[in-house]
């Protein structure tokens, strides 16, 4: 079993930065995928980015260049951080964990950008 809690959304005026924290606890040694999603309202769920467990990165292309997504496996924690905020980039943020067949949902955040 494997638990997500995400924390680190906000208010941030555009242009503005955020950084969101995914901690996993569990059995979080099994992990091989880790991704944010968010959904705006009225809108389906949008992968943001993605990190597997060698390191390696994707992005949605609205994204590239100023969203960063991290790992401290020390901590067991995933991060997303996000730059130069967009008023667009608002929505509920949602981690997401793998392990082989099975996927687990964090909570949500909520991100509010202003203009």
């Amino acid at each position: 079993q494997v638990q997500l809690v995400e924390s680190g959304g906000g208010v941030a005026q555009a242009g503005g930065s955020l950084r969101l924290s995914c901690v996993v606890s569990g059995s979080s040694a099994s992990i091989d995928l880790t991704s944010w999603y968010r959904q705006s309202p009225g809108k389906q769920f949008d992968l943001v980015a993605q990190i597997t467990r060698d390191g390696s990165t994707r992005y949605t292309d609205s994204v590239k260049g100023r969203f960063t997504i991290s790992s401290d496996n020390a901590k067991n924690t995933v991060y997303l951080q996000m730059d130069s905020l967009k008023p667009e980039d608002t929505a509920v943020y949602y981690c997401k964990v793998r392990t082989g067949s099975r996927e687990y949902w964090g909570q949500g955040t909520q991100v509010t950008v202003s203009s």
